[in-house]
Parts: C-alpha cells; sequence; structure tokens
C-alpha cells in the first residue's frame, strides 16, 4: 500500500503539461481541446480505482476512493480500500498519511516551472501545450467505447516516470482515466467515474493536521 500512496504522489507532483516537438495535427487538437475543457472548471470531484502492476514481480494491487481537486494546486484523495490512506495537496505542500503506519510525510509542491503529470494539469497548475510531446493513444481495455487518450512524453527526463495518458470522453473532454509508468517499470492506472465539475468545494477539504502521535517525515525532492 505504500506503493499506492506512492503512485498517486507521483501524479500529485507531476505537473500536466505538453510542448509539440513533431506535428501531429489530430493529437494538438485534442490536447488544445482538452485545456480549453479544463480552464472553465473550478473544482471537481470523483470515485477512482487505482490499479498497480509491478514490473518486477508482475504483482497488482487494487485501491478504491475518492477524489475532491480544487483550483490553483488543491487536491484530496482518499482511499478506504483494501487499506486507509489519505493524500492532500494544500498548493503548497502535499501530506501522505497511512494510517497503519502512524507516518506522515511531507513534499513541497514544485513551481509550475518544474511541474511534471496531468494531476496538477488538473488541478490547474499546468498547460497541456507546453513541456511534452504529444501523440494519440490506444485506451485502456477497461475504458468505455469511444474513450479516446492522448500520450504524454516529458520533454525533459523525469525520475519517477517515462511517459503518461490521459483518456477521455469524446467531445465532452471529461476525464475517464490516467495511466504512468515508473522506474522500476510499473503500471499504475486510474479510473474515474461519478464525476461532478464545479461544485464550489470548501477550504477545509484541502487542509491537513497530522494526528498526534504520528512520525512527521520530510521528503526532499530529487534532482
Amino acid at each position: 500500500m505504500k506503493r499506492t500512496a506512492a503512485a498517486i504522489l507521483v501524479l500529485v507532483f507531476l505537473a500536466g503539461v505538453v510542448s509539440h516537438t513533431r506535428a501531429d495535427s489530430a493529437a494538438d487538437e485534442l490536447a488544445r481541446g482538452l485545456q480549453k475543457k479544463y480552464d472553465t472548471i473550478k473544482d471537481f470531484s470523483a470515485d477512482f480505482v487505482h490499479q498497480y502492476q509491478s514490473g518486477v514481480l508482475r504483482k497488482q494491487q487494487t485501491e478504491r476512493g475518492r477524489l475532491l481537486v480544487r483550483k490553483p494546486g488543491q487536491m484530496r484523495w482518499e482511499s478506504e480500500a483494501p487499506q486507509r490512506s489519505i493524500v492532500v495537496s494544500d498548493g503548497k505542500n502535499v501530506y501522505v498519511y497511512i494510517p497503519d503506519d502512524k507516518q506522515v510525510t511531507v513534499s513541497a509542491v514544485p513551481p509550475d516551472d518544474e511541474a511534471a503529470t496531468p494531476a496538477l494539469f488538473l488541478a490547474g497548475k499546468g498547460s497541456l501545450i507546453r513541456d511534452f510531446t504529444v501523440s494519440q493513444a490506444m485506451p485502456a481495455s477497461e475504458m468505455p467505447a469511444g474513450t479516446l487518450a492522448l500520450k504524454l512524453v516529458p520533454k525533459k527526463s523525469q525520475p519517477d516516470y517515462d511517459w503518461l495518458v490521459i483518456e477521455f470522453e469524446p467531445g465532452t473532454y471529461r476525464l475517464r482515466g490516467l495511466m504512468t509508468t515508473d522506474a522500476q517499470g510499473g503500471l499504475s492506472s486510474f479510473s474515474f467515474t461519478n464525476l461532478k465539475e464545479n461544485l464550489g468545494l470548501a477550504d477545509k477539504e484541502f487542509v491537513f493536521k497530522p494526528p498526534r502521535g504520528v512520525d512527521i517525515v520530510t521528503d526532499t525532492p530529487r534532482r
């Protein structure tokens, strides 16, 4: 479950941005449409299923929970099954709390020009027209029929992943899923349902106060 929380943290830390080093007119048009869609969203909520398959042992883990996002840069991931975990970004720091471990990991949210995955793009911390090469991709097999997907390859090498895929509904550009890989060859995928936009989410949803008695660990960003 530590790996599952770490995968969520990767999505929280990386920010979703795209550059076009080679023309792909269809992918370019989709990227612009997706960016335009998320420019209109101030906040949203969704249920999620996170699946992680390790690159070495090929073991698979599945986690389910609830996601809240508010621009700019605020997120809350709460998982209840199979183990409770909470990941909160207040726009300045990211807190990862797994009650069974009695430990909170605190990491600083990177500035916009150092950001690197769709999660913070979704939270308003990036632009889909900047730092990735974009191309069309095949969505995961479990996605609904007609789902579109864009593969994002970072222009600058990233320590935590090689590529990202955003999956979305045609026409409406509503988010359906995210996929990414890690340095060990593991595949992390998120599918989203019950997506609700512009709810006016309250400040309290993005405040995290470490419980008494837990260890607090400060994570130093890798350079």
